[in-house]
C-alpha cells in the first residue's frame, strides 16, 4: 500500500514505451462490488513503474473509490486513468477530463418512456426476490437490476446463479430492443445482477478517445500498443466490444486472481 501513494515516471518515460494497459473492475480487478486484494493493489503499483495505467468501468466514480480506494488513497491518484462509466466521466492523472451526459442525449420523454417500461417489467418479473434501486440513473448510462442494487452479497450470488440459469437479464434486453428499437441504444449485461443500457457507441470503447488524445498534447504520448483485461468478453458482455476493438489487445480472465497471474506473466513482474 505504501507503494500505491509513491511517485511514478511521467507517462512519455515508462520503460515500456507507447502502452497502456487498462482494465475492468468487476471480477477483474475485484470480486464484484468487492475491494481489491492488497496483493492486487501491489501488483498495479509495481506495473504503473513500468507502463502506463488505466480502468475503464461501468459504475460511477463513487462505486470505483469503494473497490479500489482506501480511506486514505483516492482511486484516481492510483491509476493515470480513470474512465468510470466508460469513460464518459474522466481523470487523467487524478484531474478531471470532460464529461458526457446520457440525459442530454437521449431527452426528458424518451427517458421517462423507457423508465415507465422498465418498470412495469420489472412489476410483473417473477423471480425469487426484489430488493431495491431497479434503476439507477448515472452520469452516461443508467444501470437496470431485475433483483435491485440493494441485495446484498449472499443474494447478489444466489441472484447471479439463477439468472445463469433462466436468462433473466438476456430475456428483459431482448424486450427493450423490440420496445425501443429507434431509441439508438446498447444494452450490455456486466457484473451480477445488472446491465447498462447507453447509446449506441458509449460502450467501453469510448474511453479509446481519451487514450488517442494523449498524442496531441505536449509532451504527449502515442499509445501504439493497448492491453485490456475483462471477464464479461463474450458478445453480449459488457466488455466485449472493447475486448474485439481492433486497435485492442484483449485479454479474458476468469477473475481477480486470474487477471494477477496474467499480468505478471505477460510483464515478467
Amino acid at each position: 500500500m505504501t507503494e500505491a501513494a509513491s511517485v511514478y515516471p511521467p507517462l512519455n518515460q515508462r520503460p515500456i514505451a507507447n502502452t497502456i494497459v487498462l482494465f475492468d473492475v468487476d471480477n477483474t480487478l475485484s470480486p464484484a462490488r468487492l475491494p481489491a486484494s492488497a496483493s492486487i493493489l501491489t501488483l498495479l503499483s509495481s506495473l504503473r513503474h513500468r507502463v502506463a495505467i488505466g480502468y475503464v468501468g461501468g459504475s460511477d466514480l463513487v462505486k470505483q473509490q469503494e473497490q479500489l480506494g482506501t480511506a486514505s488513497i483516492n482511486v484516481t491518484s492510483l491509476f493515470d486513468f480513470c474512465f468510470p462509466e466508460n469513460g464518459l466521466t474522466a481523470f487523467r492523472l487524478g484531474v478531471p477530463l470532460a464529461s458526457t451526459s446520457f440525459i442530454q442525449w437521449l431527452g426528458e420523454d424518451k427517458y421517462k418512456e423507457l423508465v415507465r417500461f422498465v418498470l412495469h417489467y420489472i412489476a410483473d418479473l417473477d423471480i425469487p426476490i426484489k430488493r431495491g434501486t431497479f434503476i439507477e440513473f448515472r452520469n452516461g448510462m443508467v444501470n437496470i437490476s431485475p433483483v435491485g442494487r440493494n441485495a446484498s452479497v449472499a443474494e447478489r450470488n444466489a441472484y447471479q446463479a439463477y439468472d445463469l440459469e433462466h436468462g433473466v437479464r438476456a430475456k428483459f434486453v431482448e424486450a427493450l430492443k423490440q420496445k425501443f428499437p429507434d431509441f439508438g441504444l446498447t444494452y450490455s449485461i456486466g457484473g451480477q445482477i445488472s446491465f447498462d443500457v447507453f447509446p449506441q457507441g458509449w460502450d467501453k470503447t469510448y474511453c479509446l478517445q481519451h487514450v488517442e488524445a494523449e498524442a496531441k498534447l505536449p509532451d504527449g504520448v502515442k499509445y501504439e500498443t493497448i492491453h485490456f483485461f475483462g471477464d464479461k468478453t463474450a458478445k453480449g458482455g459488457n466488455d466485449y466490444e472493447i475486448y474485439s476493438d481492433p486497435r485492442v489487445t484483449g485479454h479474458a480472465v476468469e477473475n481477480p486472481e486470474d487477471t494477477e497471474a496474467q499480468v505478471k506473466k505477460l510483464f515478467n513482474l
